[in-house]
């Protein structure tokens, strides 16, 4: 994980000091040292535009300079979203300046005059930092994206998995966390006792309602207790003598980490009584 030498010596850097001899003293430090690719400004008002065009991995930033200083050159560079984090060093000859230029965002300082091994050190060791912080910044987009690719796949799966069961089923019905239901095809609700507009009488009423009281309190038991069940065997008796029967198969729906969020099921009616289990 950690940026190998090759990497720090191809980093992108940009000087920026209004005094060329300046400008010359860190280029040739920086040339003996091995760095490659290495650009200057003695203009600061070209400094954001510079930074956008070429992302650089650091900029030696004078404070100051006529027309703009430094403090209003790093304000600027702050208003880059593409980057988040600012990688200033500054330069400066006013010990006075440091702690403002650090409170300003300013990463690493180096005093003016040159210490040519201090300066040598302090801008190895702050592109070591900025390009590990790269990386893992690029990591962490690679992890999003996966997410969110993993997120639409199970979308999708989930999109699938319910036209097929609504396909294969005579109805489907999906309940929230709180136990309210989010979708239903069929006669779920009446089946549950839920609704008023049964085949006869009102929701609490089963003996009007026609469905078997004990199989409707089981399978009420089992839903509530987030438990699966599959072809529960469930009848009614219609207005008409006639008696009828369905098989009901649900399950509890969780989240990856574990969280309820809801239960759904399917029912399809058979001809003829069928022995099925019972919900556990």
């Amino acid at each position: 994980m950690k940026p190998g030498e090759l990497d720090i010596l191809g980093a992108r850097i940009l000087i920026v000091d209004d005094q060329s001899a300046n400008v010359r003293l860190l280029e040739r430090l920086l040339s003996d040292a091995g760095y490659t690719r290495v650009s200057s400004t003695m203009d600061p008002l070209e400094v954001c535009a510079l930074h956008r065009r070429h992302a650089f991995d650091l900029i030696l930033l004078d404070l100051q300079m006529p027309g703009m200083d430094g403090f209003q050159v790093m304000n600027g560079l702050k208003t880059n979203v593409d980057d988040s984090y600012l990688p200033v060093v500054v330069l400066t000859a006013q010990p006075g300046h440091k702690l403002r230029a650090l409170q300003a965002g300013a990463k690493d300082f180096i005093s003016k005059p040159f210490d040519l091994v201090e300066a040598r050190t302090r801008i190895h060791n702050m592109l070591e930092v900025r390009l590990l912080y790269r990386k893992l910044e690029e990591q962490n987009q690679r992890l999003e994206q996966l997410v969110r690719e993993r997120t639409a796949e199970l979308r999708e799966s989930e999109a699938r998995y319910r036209s097929l069961t609504e396909l294969a089923s005579d109805w489907y019905w999906e309940q929230d966390e709180s136990g309210s239901f989010t979708k239903v095809s069929g006669p779920v609700m009446e089946m549950l006792g839920i609704r008023v507009d049964t085949l006869a009488g009102t929701a609490g009423d089963d003996s009007a309602s026609g469905w078997d009281p004990l199989e409707r309190e089981t399978l009420r038991a089992a839903i509530a207790a987030r438990q699966p069940f599959l072809d529960f065997l469930i009848s009614r008796t219609g207005i008409d003598g006639v008696r009828e029967h369905f098989r009901v198969s649900g399950e509890p729906m969780f989240t990856q980490s574990c969280r309820f969020v809801g239960y759904r099921g399917v029912g399809v009616e058979v001809t003829a009584p069928e022995s099925a289990p019972c919900p556990a």
